[in-house]
């Protein structure tokens, strides 16, 4: 059995995209796998947040886990700020990267980009994130496109540790579905859906409500004419819903091509919009429920402990080989 070790951050609500693209995956691996699925709050500090809003996204994300479909009793389910050796490995493996490496990322480079002022936090940021996936000798790390990069840096830093200090850190592989990995926003199909937009209608959030999900389709960028074809070099704002549609209608992109044929966006967008609400219902019933009785501090405490159990493991062996009294 293979380990499996992702999360997201607590930066919004969770998206339609995170949930096509990772949360869907990760109730299928806990089933094949050993997992572990973080809420990465730490990560989510690299840019300010507000203490009240930090802690009510945190709660959801978690409990949005849950509700989704994840079992406390198949995968280990717990916040990164829980677990104190991510913090203290992810020291470490900043001291054992390159500045180069880190000035290199492109996902550091497109989020400061136009600022004046960019906390280390956010530079530092892939260090942290090799420090959560080493901490588990994790086999296979879902990922979207936007942290290859940071995956191979983890590679690379896994691969730098076993040459210096003796072979330890397993080489970590990405697990990336070939469809559905990167769902695009609802007003810019180059740009990646993203529960930080300052644009709510860019994106659908796992608990709007049915009537705001119809409401954000209905206004959702089209191209021009009016046939729905999947056509991502021509007609990629229509390629980008019919994608969503394929992930929530469980159908091939030829069968909705062929259903809409003729018939324009407006019955298509209207159809997409029941697919999403019928999808999602379940599951903002499920996490009410969980909020409601409190759940999900004793789901975050058990998963807690587990992960303590491996992570302070592979973290007392780092520091043991590095030289550190112990």
């Amino acid at each position: 059995m293979k380990r499996v070790l992702s999360g997201m951050q607590s930066s919004g609500q969770l998206t339609i995209g995170n949930y096509i693209g990772a949360l869907r995956n990760y109730v299928k691996l806990q089933h094949l796998h050993q997992c572990f699925f973080m809420v990465v709050d730490m990560h989510a500090i690299t840019v300010p947040q507000e203490p009240a809003a930090l802690r009510e996204q945190t709660e959801m994300a978690a409990a949005l886990y849950v509700a989704a479909g994840l079992d406390p009793n198949k995968a280990t389910i717990f916040l990164q700020s829980h677990v104190s050796a991510h913090a203290e490995l992810g020291w470490i493996m900043t001291t054992l990267t390159n500045m180069g490496e880190l000035e290199r990322m492109t996902q550091f480079k497109d989020k400061a980009e136009g600022k004046d002022s960019v906390g280390a936090g956010l530079f530092t940021y892939p260090s942290l994130m090799a420090a959560d996936i080493l901490l588990y000798n994790a086999d296979i790390i879902p990922v979207g496109d936007d942290q290859k990069q940071h995956l191979e840096l983890t590679r690379d830093l896994a691969n730098r540790f076993n040459n210096r200090f003796g072979e330890y850190f397993t080489m970590p592989e990405a697990y990336m579905p070939e469809v559905g990995a990167r769902i695009m926003s609802l007003d810019d199909a180059s740009k990646k859906m993203s529960k930080s937009s300052p644009n709510p209608g860019s994106f659908i959030g796992m608990l709007d409500e049915p009537d705001v999900i119809r409401k954000k389709l209905s206004r959702a960028v089209t191209d021009s004419g009016r046939e729905v074809k999947f056509d991502p070099q021509n007609k990629r704002e229509v390629s980008n819903l019919m994608s969503i549609y394929s992930h929530f209608a469980e159908m091939s992109l030829v069968e909705i091509e062929a259903k809409y044929e003729g018939q324009g966006y407006g019955p298509f967008k209207k159809d997409l919009a029941e697919q999403i609400v019928a999808v999602l219902e379940p599951i903002q019933q499920r996490y009410k429920e969980i909020r409601r009785s409190g759940e999900i501090h004793d789901v975050l405490k058990k998963g807690a402990q587990e992960a303590a159990e491996v992570a302070n493991q592979t973290l007392l062996e780092v520091k043991k080989r590095m030289g550190f009294v112990l």
